[in-house]
């Protein structure tokens, strides 16, 4: 490998930003939230500020052949804001500006490094909302939203990043700077390129300024909670309520082991004796009737019991317990060795219980501790998996139930992420899921925007 360490100092005078080579620094920001451990060193972190300073960064490394990692904020489950070895880690958490907001025509125009919750929070007194809304909405930037077309808890019924992006500016590979999408609600001209780009983990282009639609902020949300005696009963329940039409604005699941961990954590008033909860929200206009509607249902399918939360304090306390699912399991993980896979697998709806039933057998067949949570009303389901990363047969008996569930997942008709994105961790599953003729498009796309290779090597596309 070429040691372009001594060449460093002229990308350093072309910043308006900062570069690092600093040991210390360099490790802080070779990881994100995943368990992936990066098997090299980087050479240096670049810390963007602005546009030209992407644009100086991949013309630089282009002329080099060196490895680029975009970053944002790093809280990425998957590994793909990991370190490759040589390569500069480039980070946009600093382009973090609201540029535009556009009231009449309702969408927004921000940089990269904005995080989530600060720009919903940014719209309300506009009347506006962002509905995307991860269960890392606190932490995650826009741009990593973008670079991995996240979820989260409302998908159900606003849907996913996809189709909140309009138009975004990218830094190709070569430092050229491309717009792609339009501002307007129709557009058909060329290639759907910006949903292209949405989702790609950083592999093909950087993503530098987003237009995103907005929709007008709703009432307070209302909210109901039904207990049930095991997952398989809760997941029955939800199929039957959404073959009834409804549309929450979230129905989310937690099995028993899940529960206990929030309640290790903190007093959310959850009997963690019950086999699963159902939170079922609603922010239309007919949420109470929604939620009697729902409770109907839950008593129809084997609820034991089902609360109301009948006014926005009690309805964030239900959300803010769901939001705690990861803490509770980190909290978990580190009393009982410190691994913890996370899973992301989404089935269709109608799959949703039999893919259950099938990782509570997983988890006895392995011999391993397993929670479940579920975006339930849109089928995507993420089992973790706890292991003791000091014992090799745990973390085997870890790793075997982690491709298993994955492979369970493909077999019913569903895929190996639903939001998380693939990155490293699911970089082979990858090619598992798609056919040669898929892989082969993908291949012709990525080495047509990146024929160097430069861009997240070895990551969502390494495989394919």
């Amino acid at each position: 490998m070429t040691d372009h360490s001594a060449d460093l100092s002229v990308l350093a005078g072309l910043l308006a930003g900062s570069l690092t080579t600093d040991p210390d620094v360099l490790a802080t920001y070779s990881l994100d939230e995943s368990e992936h451990r990066p098997d090299g060193a980087a050479l240096a972190l670049v810390r963007a500020t602005c546009v030209d300073d992407v644009v100086a960064t991949m013309r630089f490394a282009h002329e080099r052949g060196i490895p680029v990692i975009p970053q944002g904020a790093r809280s990425g489950l998957s590994g793909g804001a990991c370190a490759v070895d040589g390569c500069i880690l480039l980070s946009v958490k600093a382009m973090d500006r609201i540029l535009a907001v556009d009231e009449e025509n309702k969408t927004v125009t921000v940089e990269p490094g904005i995080i989530n919750l600060d720009l919903k929070n940014a719209l309300r007194p506009y009347g506006l909302a962002y509905p995307p809304d991860p269960g890392s909405v606190a932490l995650c930037s826009i741009g990593g939203n973008i670079a991995t077309n996240a979820g989260g808890m409302c998908c159900v019924k606003y849907g996913v990043t996809r189709e909140y992006v309009r138009e975004i500016t990218v830094v190709l590979a070569d430092g050229t700077v491309t717009r792609l999408g339009h501002r307007t609600v129709k557009g058909v001209a060329g290639l759907d390129l910006t949903a292209l780009f949405t989702g790609s983990e950083g592999t093909l282009g950087v993503i530098v300024e987003a237009t995103l639609k907005l929709v007008p902020l709703g009432p307070d949300p209302l909210s109901a909670l039904a207990t049930f005696p095991d997952v398989r009963t809760a997941t029955e329940a939800v199929a039957a309520y959404m073959a009834t039409g409804a549309t929450p604005s979230m129905l989310e699941m937690m099995d028993g082991n899940s529960i206990g961990f929030i309640n290790a954590i903190g007093d959310f008033g959850m009997d963690d004796s019950v086999g699963a909860v159902l939170i079922m929200q609603s922010d239309s206009t007919t949420a109470a009737a929604d939620t009697e509607a729902f409770a109907a249902v839950a008593r129809d399918h084997g609820a034991v019991d089902v609360a109301f939360a009948d006014n926005a304090q009690d309805s964030e306390m239900l959300v803010a317990a769901r939001r705690s699912v990861q803490p509770g399991n980190e909290h978990y993980a580190r009393a009982h060795g410190g691994g913890q896979l996370i899973d992301d697998v989404c089935v269709p709806r109608s799959q949703l219980a039999e893919f259950c039933s099938g990782v509570e057998a997983i988890r006895e067949e392995t011999g391993t501790m397993i929670a479940l949570v579920a975006h339930a009303g849109d089928g995507n389901v993420h089992p973790s998996v706890f292991y003791d990363q000091q014992d090799a047969a745990s973390q085997a008996a870890a790793t075997e139930a982690f491709d298993r569930i994955m492979a369970l997942g493909l077999s019913l008709g569903g895929t190996i992420t639903g939001e998380h994105g693939v990155g490293v961790l699911k970089a082979e599953w990858l090619a598992r899921e798609l056919d040669e003729g898929n892989r082969h498009l993908h291949r012709v796309i990525k080495e047509a925007v990146d024929p160097t290779g430069i861009l997240s090597p070895g990551k969502m596309l390494g495989y394919v």
